[in-house]
Protein backbone atom coordinates (compact mmCIF):
# COMPACT_ATOMS: atom_id res chain seq x y z
CA UNK A 1 0.00 0.00 0.00
CA UNK A 2 1.61 3.54 -1.41
CA UNK A 3 1.44 6.08 1.67
CA UNK A 4 2.56 9.36 1.92
CA UNK A 5 2.37 11.52 4.60
CA UNK A 6 3.76 15.19 6.06
CA UNK A 7 5.14 13.95 9.36
CA UNK A 8 6.83 10.63 10.13
CA UNK A 9 7.31 9.95 13.77
CA UNK A 10 10.04 7.03 14.28
CA UNK A 11 10.60 4.43 17.33
CA UNK A 12 13.18 2.52 17.65
CA UNK A 13 12.08 -0.05 19.72
CA UNK A 14 14.76 -3.08 21.92
CA UNK A 15 12.41 -5.18 24.21
CA UNK A 16 9.63 -2.62 24.86
CA UNK A 17 6.65 -4.69 25.38
CA UNK A 18 6.02 -2.83 28.95
CA UNK A 19 6.09 1.00 26.92
CA UNK A 20 4.61 0.47 23.29
CA UNK A 21 1.31 0.70 23.91
CA UNK A 22 1.12 3.36 26.06
CA UNK A 23 3.52 5.33 23.73
CA UNK A 24 1.57 4.84 20.62
CA UNK A 25 -1.90 5.34 22.09
CA UNK A 26 -0.14 8.94 22.94
CA UNK A 27 0.41 9.29 19.36
CA UNK A 28 -2.77 8.29 18.49
CA UNK A 29 -4.57 10.96 20.52
CA UNK A 30 -2.74 13.75 18.95
CA UNK A 31 -4.24 16.68 17.64
CA UNK A 32 -4.89 16.59 13.77
CA UNK A 33 -1.43 17.24 11.33
CA UNK A 34 -1.62 18.95 8.39
CA UNK A 35 -0.99 16.67 5.32
CA UNK A 36 -1.62 13.22 7.41
CA UNK A 37 1.27 11.61 9.99
CA UNK A 38 2.68 7.66 10.28
CA UNK A 39 4.86 5.83 12.70
CA UNK A 40 7.46 3.92 11.84
CA UNK A 41 7.79 1.24 14.82
CA UNK A 42 11.73 -0.39 14.34
CA UNK A 43 11.57 -3.71 16.79
CA UNK A 44 15.82 -4.12 17.08
CA UNK A 45 16.79 -7.10 18.15
CA UNK A 46 13.61 -7.93 20.54
CA UNK A 47 13.16 -10.92 22.59
CA UNK A 48 9.85 -10.15 23.75
CA UNK A 49 6.45 -9.74 21.98
CA UNK A 50 7.53 -5.51 20.98
CA UNK A 51 6.53 -6.53 17.39
CA UNK A 52 3.17 -8.35 17.93
CA UNK A 53 1.87 -5.43 20.55
CA UNK A 54 2.77 -2.57 18.18
CA UNK A 55 0.98 -4.39 15.11
CA UNK A 56 -1.90 -4.70 16.88
CA UNK A 57 -2.52 -0.66 16.72
CA UNK A 58 -2.63 -1.15 12.99
CA UNK A 59 -6.65 -0.65 13.28
CA UNK A 60 -6.25 1.73 16.26
CA UNK A 61 -3.94 4.11 13.75
CA UNK A 62 -6.61 3.42 10.93
CA UNK A 63 -9.18 5.17 12.78
CA UNK A 64 -7.55 8.19 13.40
CA UNK A 65 -5.83 8.54 10.13
CA UNK A 66 -2.47 7.66 10.69
CA UNK A 67 -0.66 5.05 9.04
CA UNK A 68 1.52 2.49 11.17
CA UNK A 69 4.35 0.47 9.59
CA UNK A 70 5.99 -2.09 12.03
CA UNK A 71 9.46 -3.46 11.27
CA UNK A 72 11.10 -5.99 13.18
CA UNK A 73 15.24 -5.97 12.53
CA UNK A 74 17.11 -9.16 14.18
CA UNK A 75 20.01 -6.98 15.76
CA UNK A 76 19.52 -4.62 18.90
CA UNK A 77 21.25 -1.62 17.46
CA UNK A 78 19.63 1.59 17.77
CA UNK A 79 21.43 3.64 15.03
CA UNK A 80 20.70 1.23 12.75
CA UNK A 81 16.86 1.28 13.71
CA UNK A 82 16.93 4.12 13.04
CA UNK A 83 18.45 4.80 9.71
CA UNK A 84 16.21 1.53 8.83
CA UNK A 85 13.49 4.02 9.85
CA UNK A 86 14.19 6.49 8.00
CA UNK A 87 14.47 4.94 4.74
CA UNK A 88 10.98 3.32 4.70
CA UNK A 89 9.62 6.91 6.32
CA UNK A 90 7.64 8.94 3.74
CA UNK A 91 6.97 12.64 5.72
CA UNK A 92 9.13 15.64 5.27
CA UNK A 93 9.42 16.14 9.14
CA UNK A 94 10.70 13.54 10.78
CA UNK A 95 10.02 12.96 14.50
CA UNK A 96 12.61 10.76 16.00
CA UNK A 97 10.91 9.47 19.91
CA UNK A 98 11.75 6.96 22.21
CA UNK A 99 9.54 3.70 23.16
CA UNK A 100 9.33 4.68 26.78
CA UNK A 101 8.25 8.24 26.14
CA UNK A 102 4.49 9.05 25.87
CA UNK A 103 3.48 12.79 24.34
CA UNK A 104 1.10 14.98 24.98
CA UNK A 105 -1.88 15.80 22.22
CA UNK A 106 -0.14 18.52 21.29
CA UNK A 107 3.32 17.77 20.65
CA UNK A 108 3.41 16.46 17.01
CA UNK A 109 1.43 19.15 15.36
CA UNK A 110 3.28 22.03 17.30
CA UNK A 111 6.75 20.37 16.51
CA UNK A 112 5.14 20.17 12.41
CA UNK A 113 3.95 23.83 12.39
CA UNK A 114 7.52 24.97 14.27
CA UNK A 115 9.82 22.96 11.89
CA UNK A 116 7.64 24.57 8.65
CA UNK A 117 9.89 26.68 5.50
CA UNK A 118 13.10 26.04 4.24
CA UNK A 119 15.75 26.39 6.27
CA UNK A 120 17.20 23.49 8.26
CA UNK A 121 14.96 23.13 12.18
CA UNK A 122 15.63 21.35 15.06
CA UNK A 123 12.68 20.99 17.84
CA UNK A 124 12.04 19.44 20.80
CA UNK A 125 8.85 19.64 23.48
CA UNK A 126 8.68 20.51 27.25
CA UNK A 127 9.99 17.07 29.65
CA UNK A 128 7.83 16.41 32.06
CA UNK A 129 9.87 13.71 34.38
CA UNK A 130 7.77 10.55 35.25
CA UNK A 131 7.36 10.69 39.00
CA UNK A 132 10.60 8.45 40.28
CA UNK A 133 9.88 5.90 42.61
CA UNK A 134 13.19 5.66 44.63
CA UNK A 135 14.36 8.27 46.94
CA UNK A 136 18.05 8.39 44.85
CA UNK A 137 16.44 9.40 41.67
CA UNK A 138 13.76 11.69 43.12
CA UNK A 139 16.37 13.51 44.97
CA UNK A 140 18.81 13.55 41.88
CA UNK A 141 16.32 14.50 39.13
CA UNK A 142 14.98 17.40 41.57
CA UNK A 143 18.48 18.82 41.38
CA UNK A 144 19.33 17.84 37.83
CA UNK A 145 15.89 19.49 36.41
CA UNK A 146 17.30 22.96 37.95
CA UNK A 147 20.61 22.89 35.55
CA UNK A 148 20.85 25.51 33.12
CA UNK A 149 20.67 22.58 30.27
CA UNK A 150 18.02 21.39 31.27
CA UNK A 151 16.03 24.25 32.72
CA UNK A 152 16.66 26.72 30.10
CA UNK A 153 17.54 24.86 26.88
CA UNK A 154 16.57 22.34 24.15
CA UNK A 155 18.16 18.96 25.55
CA UNK A 156 16.08 16.93 23.25
CA UNK A 157 15.80 13.43 25.00
CA UNK A 158 13.34 10.91 24.34
CA UNK A 159 11.99 13.25 21.82
CA UNK A 160 13.14 15.50 18.82
CA UNK A 161 12.20 16.26 15.34
CA UNK A 162 13.94 18.31 12.40
CA UNK A 163 12.67 19.23 8.93
CA UNK A 164 13.95 17.98 5.81
CA UNK A 165 15.37 20.75 5.51
CA UNK A 166 17.70 19.88 8.49
CA UNK A 167 17.83 15.53 7.71
CA UNK A 168 20.08 16.51 5.11
CA UNK A 169 22.68 17.69 7.84
CA UNK A 170 23.35 13.80 8.11
CA UNK A 171 23.03 10.32 5.86
CA UNK A 172 23.21 7.48 8.08
CA UNK A 173 22.60 8.04 11.63
CA UNK A 174 26.27 6.89 12.84
CA UNK A 175 26.97 4.08 14.85
CA UNK A 176 27.63 6.18 18.34
CA UNK A 177 26.36 6.16 21.76
CA UNK A 178 24.38 9.20 21.76
CA UNK A 179 22.34 9.37 18.85
CA UNK A 180 20.18 12.49 20.34
CA UNK A 181 23.74 14.56 21.17
CA UNK A 182 24.70 13.79 17.35
CA UNK A 183 21.97 15.22 16.19
CA UNK A 184 21.18 18.76 18.58
CA UNK A 185 25.02 19.41 17.68
CA UNK A 186 24.39 19.12 13.89
CA UNK A 187 22.20 22.67 14.82
CA UNK A 188 23.67 26.07 15.83
CA UNK A 189 22.04 27.18 19.12
CA UNK A 190 19.76 29.42 16.61
CA UNK A 191 18.50 26.42 14.74
CA UNK A 192 17.40 24.74 17.63
CA UNK A 193 13.63 25.87 18.75
CA UNK A 194 11.32 24.56 21.48
CA UNK A 195 7.81 23.81 21.73
CA UNK A 196 5.31 24.38 24.46
CA UNK A 197 3.68 20.71 24.55
CA UNK A 198 5.21 18.65 26.50
CA UNK A 199 6.12 14.80 26.82
CA UNK A 200 6.26 12.41 29.82
CA UNK A 201 9.79 11.00 30.14
CA UNK A 202 10.75 8.53 32.53
CA UNK A 203 13.95 8.80 34.56
CA UNK A 204 16.36 6.00 35.37
CA UNK A 205 15.60 4.18 39.12
CA UNK A 206 18.87 4.05 41.72
CA UNK A 207 21.76 4.90 42.26
CA UNK A 208 23.72 2.28 40.48
CA UNK A 209 21.62 2.37 37.04
CA UNK A 210 21.86 6.06 37.74
CA UNK A 211 25.95 6.03 37.96
CA UNK A 212 25.82 3.13 35.16
CA UNK A 213 23.42 5.90 32.46
CA UNK A 214 25.72 8.89 33.60
CA UNK A 215 28.63 7.24 32.48
CA UNK A 216 27.24 6.09 29.61
CA UNK A 217 25.99 9.76 28.41
CA UNK A 218 29.68 11.23 29.11
CA UNK A 219 31.03 8.68 26.91
CA UNK A 220 28.76 9.24 24.50
CA UNK A 221 29.65 13.03 24.70
CA UNK A 222 33.62 12.30 24.35
CA UNK A 223 33.25 9.95 21.15
CA UNK A 224 31.26 12.93 19.50
CA UNK A 225 34.16 15.15 20.36
CA UNK A 226 36.62 12.18 19.18
CA UNK A 227 34.52 11.41 16.34
CA UNK A 228 32.50 14.68 15.05
CA UNK A 229 34.92 17.60 16.69
CA UNK A 230 32.98 20.23 14.74
CA UNK A 231 29.58 19.26 16.20
CA UNK A 232 31.48 20.73 19.76
CA UNK A 233 32.00 24.03 18.15
CA UNK A 234 27.93 24.19 18.03
CA UNK A 235 27.84 23.18 21.76
CA UNK A 236 25.84 25.70 23.62
CA UNK A 237 25.61 23.83 26.83
CA UNK A 238 26.40 26.03 29.90
CA UNK A 239 27.75 24.36 32.97
CA UNK A 240 26.83 26.03 36.37
CA UNK A 241 29.54 28.27 37.76
CA UNK A 242 31.27 27.71 41.05
CA UNK A 243 28.50 30.45 42.48
CA UNK A 244 25.74 28.73 41.04
CA UNK A 245 26.39 25.54 42.49
CA UNK A 246 26.98 26.38 45.92
CA UNK A 247 23.71 28.80 45.78
CA UNK A 248 21.80 25.63 44.00
CA UNK A 249 23.62 22.97 46.97
CA UNK A 250 22.63 25.31 49.88
CA UNK A 251 18.77 25.69 48.32
CA UNK A 252 18.58 21.87 48.04
CA UNK A 253 21.57 19.94 49.87
CA UNK A 254 20.20 16.57 49.45
CA UNK A 255 19.98 16.81 46.18
CA UNK A 256 23.66 18.80 45.28
CA UNK A 257 24.79 15.73 47.94
CA UNK A 258 23.09 12.83 45.37
CA UNK A 259 23.26 14.42 41.68
CA UNK A 260 27.48 15.08 42.69
CA UNK A 261 28.21 11.58 44.11
CA UNK A 262 26.47 10.17 40.94
CA UNK A 263 28.62 12.13 38.97
CA UNK A 264 32.38 11.64 40.52
CA UNK A 265 31.35 7.94 40.65
CA UNK A 266 30.40 8.02 37.06
CA UNK A 267 33.90 10.09 36.13
CA UNK A 268 35.97 7.43 38.69
CA UNK A 269 34.46 4.10 37.56
CA UNK A 270 36.19 2.24 35.23
CA UNK A 271 34.61 0.13 33.56
CA UNK A 272 31.86 1.12 30.95
CA UNK A 273 29.00 -0.94 30.13
CA UNK A 274 29.58 -0.90 26.25
CA UNK A 275 26.08 -2.96 25.58
CA UNK A 276 22.38 -1.64 24.50
CA UNK A 277 21.19 0.20 27.73
CA UNK A 278 18.48 3.05 27.83
CA UNK A 279 19.36 6.26 27.99
CA UNK A 280 18.68 7.54 31.28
Amino acid sequence: MNFSCAISVIIPAHDEADHIDDCLRSLWASDPVDGGAEVVVVANGCSDNTVARARAHTSAATRVGWNLQVLDLPVGNKAAALTAGDVVATGQTRVYVDADVTVSSALIAQLQRSLDGPAPGYASGQAVIAPPRTHVTRHYIRFWKRLPFVAKGVPGFGVYAVNAAGRKRWQDFPDIISDDTFVRLSFAPEERRIVPATFVWPAIEGFAPLVRVRRRQDAGVTEIAQRFPEHMTRDDKRRPGLGELVRFGLSDPVGFAVYSTVMLSAKFTRRLNKGWARGR
